[in-house]
């Protein structure tokens, strides 16, 4: 029995002591002017505080008590967070260098094994990102011509509205196909049927990932990678990330067997003819990983955050009508029956205004990605470590009071100045700012501007019969979607005579 006892105690006073020290380690790594922040528990750090549903929430309550940066321990990571326009700003704008490393986070690292662009590094991420934007470019992103591939996917979408005869219906998986439909035409060089299997496969597979990585189960695998091994939601991120790539492979196959450098059909075309020249080059970066994660990044990104938007946009116009019917009036004395082009958005300052809203009150992702210090930074005056984890807390700008009057309300005069006519505000940073800034913001404007015009020059949206109270509660996950909900799309008779301009 006493040696039983001895034991144990012995084991505690061995685990007390480690903890001690990990403890002390943390603190003597720690300089005294590094920014302040709550006190960590042993191990746990102050994951104890955190809503880990909404990690964001907790963090705009802690800048409250400690300042625009501040710091805090998950585990045994030290994090430093940035919050409101002017400190974040600072950080990604004039000290771009600075912070313009990407973080290394377990479930992304798992997922990219350190290829592509999004969360890849040095001068793998510099030459990868060089060659997607030149080719992005190539196949029309910002031009006219993927503009004209976006009307006549918002024809398809009208139809598929109009065949649903203004019944209850839930908005999210169509408005996701019709997006994906304008980056595979980029990618894949083709589109799909909104009910196609292989549309519906990939784009239900990427969008359950970003649920799952912000889920509390992922997020603790990002604090205690080595309980990988257990399962959980990161499992299943993984293997819906292996589906896509057998896909993906499948279709690199495919592509390989009448390639020609002559006539690139689409983005994978023109990374296996780059693939091709560099082939005698053991260095080069072009190879089946980078571009398996490249694309993988194109495909989730170019279609989630601008869908999800987009159904925010419907969500908040059922929500208020008298904006919609405001929005519906400017666009029937402006495009009359014409298709909505990007021509008409600066002659139409109130619904481009309403857009802008939508982007900020929605506010797709309210951590924004994650940063790294690249060098030792002197800070505000704190003092921040090289290899420092940094949230710029983009859920603190879109809400500043200092740069939107009325941050917690939906108010398209957040974008209007006295004369009704569109006002800019720098700190709409939804794509992020310096190096890592967005490459496809271009695209996504063009996507919204278009999408949600035709949409609402065709259509009035409202709640289904006996609906009374529309929820604008985000839903969970890495983006923040409005939660899902369905809505009837009523054809409406538009004017009528375009004003002369």
């Amino acid at each position: 029995m006493y040696v039983a006892e001895f034991i144990i105690t012995l084991i505690v006073l061995l685990v007390l002591v480690v903890v001690r020290s990990l403890n002390d380690g943390w603190k003597r790594g720690v300089s005294k002017n590094f920014p302040p922040g709550p006190t960590p528990l042993p191990l746990i750090g102050n994951l104890h505080l955190l809503d880990l549903k909404r990690p964001q929430k907790t963090y705009v309550e802690l800048s409250q008590k400690y300042g625009s940066v501040f710091s805090v321990q998950m585990g045994m990571k030290k994090i430093v967070v940035l919050s409101g326009y002017e400190t974040v700003r600072d950080a990604l704008v004039n000290h771009a260098d600075e912070f313009g490393e990407r973080a290394n986070i377990p479930i992304f690292e798992e997922i990219n094994k350190g290829f592509g662009i999004t969360f890849a590094h040095g001068e793998l991420w510099t030459e990868m990102r060089k060659f997607t934007v030149s080719t992005l470019k190539e196949f029309g992103m910002g031009k006219r011509s993927i503009e004209y591939k976006i009307i006549e996917e918002t024809e398809n979408l009208i139809k598929k509205f109009q065949s649903i005869e203004g019944k209850p219906f839930a908005i999210n998986n169509i408005m996701k196909a019709a997006v994906a439909n304008i980056i595979a035409s980029i990618v894949l060089g083709n589109r799909f049927d909104y009910d196609h299997p292989t549309l519906l496969n990939l784009a239900g597979l990427a969008t359950e990932n970003l649920r799952l990585i912000g889920t509390p189960m992922v997020n603790l695998y990002n604090l205690f990678p080595a309980l990988g091994f257990l399962p959980g939601h990161h499992k299943t991120v993984l293997k819906n990330v292996n589906e896509i790539h057998s896909f993906l492979r499948k279709t690199f196959l495919e592509s390989r067997k009448d390639i020609n450098p002559d006539n690139k059909r689409n983005f994978i075309d023109a990374f296996l003819v780059k693939e091709q020249e560099e082939k005698t080059n053991p260095n080069s970066y072009f190879h089946d990983l980078n571009l398996l994660s490249v694309v993988t990044s194109l495909f989730t990104a170019g279609t989630d955050t601008t869908s999800s938007t987009l159904c925010w946009g419907f969500l908040l116009m059922m929500k208020y009508p008298d904006i919609q019917k405001k929005v519906q009036e400017e666009i029937d004395r402006v495009v009359g029956s014409e298709h909505p082009n990007m021509g008409h958005r600066k002659l139409m300052p109130y619904t481009d205004a309403v857009i802008h809203e939508v982007q900020r009150f929605g506010n797709i992702l309210p951590l924004n990605f994650p940063r790294e210090t690249t060098v030792d930074v002197i800070f505000k005056g704190y003092f921040i470590p090289k290899g420092t984890y940094i949230i710029p807390l983009l859920e603190s700008v879109l809400y500043d009071k200092s740069q939107f009057e009325k941050p917690g309300e939906f108010n398209p005069q957040h974008f209007l100045d006295f004369e009704g006519k569109f006002m800019k505000k720098d700190a709409l940073m939804n794509f992020g700012a310096g190096r890592r800034i967005c490459i496809g913001e271009s695209l996504a404007k063009m996507e919204l501007f278009i999408f949600f015009t035709s949409l609402m020059q065709k259509f009035n949206f409202c709640p289904p019969p006996g609906v009374t109270h529309i929820d604008l509660t985000p839903a969970i996950g890495f983006t923040a979607p409005p939660s899902p909900y369905e809505i009837c799309a009523l054809p409406r008779a538009y004017n009528i005579v375009k004003q002369e301009n």
